[in-house]
């Protein structure tokens, strides 16, 4: 059981509007157990100017200017993701409550905001450690975060041509993929963009990475799973010179003289489950595995 206040940093997507019902409840849970409150500035704008709510007694913060011991991400994946970018080496657990739609990292439904949150207090909950992949390139920096919980995907640009990505793993020529891109992800990426181009479930805390081609050229190009304390260079070739490098989504382009290395993350994101949290049922519920879908 808790005896100071406990401290937590909310943050949340924007683009949801009928999330006003969790958060009343969340605010009200913390405010039930004496918590100290702070918010992301632009999501305090969005709930108070563009959803009229009243928020009191909430510190509003501005990038990686806070500290607490949990943060909350209240969307799906994507904002968790978005959370766990910004929290990075500050180690703070995550807990992601669900206003979207599929969530296996935002997994906390709305029925069950004022239990879980109960829970945190009284310390009947767990924290799995995720690994994430850093990416570093040779002369043109990266203009957001540096680092991927989920995945980093090397891709072509608006264009009908392949793209030519030459790949070492530890100084050792792995092969040379000509495919529409390449995606490098983590345990915890493999059941998103990975999986829609053929890549292989990996359960969490396995410290592996997987490599899988999207759409290669050759039928014989085939996912690869490699050690997470692997260090992967690549080097890319394209008709229009340049490419973009996708992190958990964020792309940005770069030109194709730049080399890019990726490699395990100097932190690994903490992320909150509840206790009897079981990765297999939660797998089977997601993937609707053994659902009768004939109709």
């Amino acid at each position: 059981m808790v005896t100071r206040k406990l401290r937590f940093a909310i943050f949340g997507n924007i683009y949801q509007p009928k999330k006003s019902v969790s958060i009343k409840k969340i605010l009200a849970c913390l405010s039930a157990n004496k918590a100290e409150v702070s918010m992301e500035r632009q999501f305090y704008t969005f709930l108070t100017d563009g959803q009229q709510l009243p928020v009191e007694g909430v510190r509003v913060f501005d990038g990686e200017d806070f500290d607490a011991d949990f943060a909350i991400s209240m969307g799906g994946d994507g904002t968790f993701l978005r959370t766990a970018s910004v929290v990075g080496g500050k180690q703070i657990p995550i807990l992601g409550v669900n206003t979207g739609r599929l969530g296996f990292l935002a997994d906390v439904n709305a029925q069950e905001i004022e239990h879980t949150i109960a829970a945190l207090f009284s310390g009947d909950y767990s924290v799995e450690s995720r690994a994430a992949i850093f990416v570093e390139t040779d002369n043109h920096s990266l203009q957001g975060y540096d680092c991927a919980l989920n995945d980093v995907a090397i891709l072509k640009r608006d264009s009908a041509s392949m793209i030519t990505i030459h790949a070492s793993i530890d100084g050792q020529y792995l092969t040379t993929y000509m495919a529409d891109g390449l995606i490098v992800s983590t345990p915890t990426g493999s059941t998103a963009y990975s999986l829609s181009v053929g890549g292989p479930i990996i359960v969490p805390g396995t410290h592996v990475f997987s490599l899988t081609a999207v759409a290669p050229h050759s039928l014989n190009v085939r996912p690869i799973v490699i050690s997470e304390d692997s260090v992967i260079d690549l080097t890319i070739e394209t008709r229009t010179h340049n490419f973009l490098v996708a992190l958990d989504g964020r792309s940005e382009k770069l030109p194709d003289s730049t080399r890019i290395r990726l490699c395990k993350a100097p932190y690994r994101v903490q992320v909150i489950k509840r206790a009897g949290t079981k990765y297999f049922h939660t797998l089977r519920e997601k993937m609707m595995w053994g659902a009768d879908q004939r109709g």
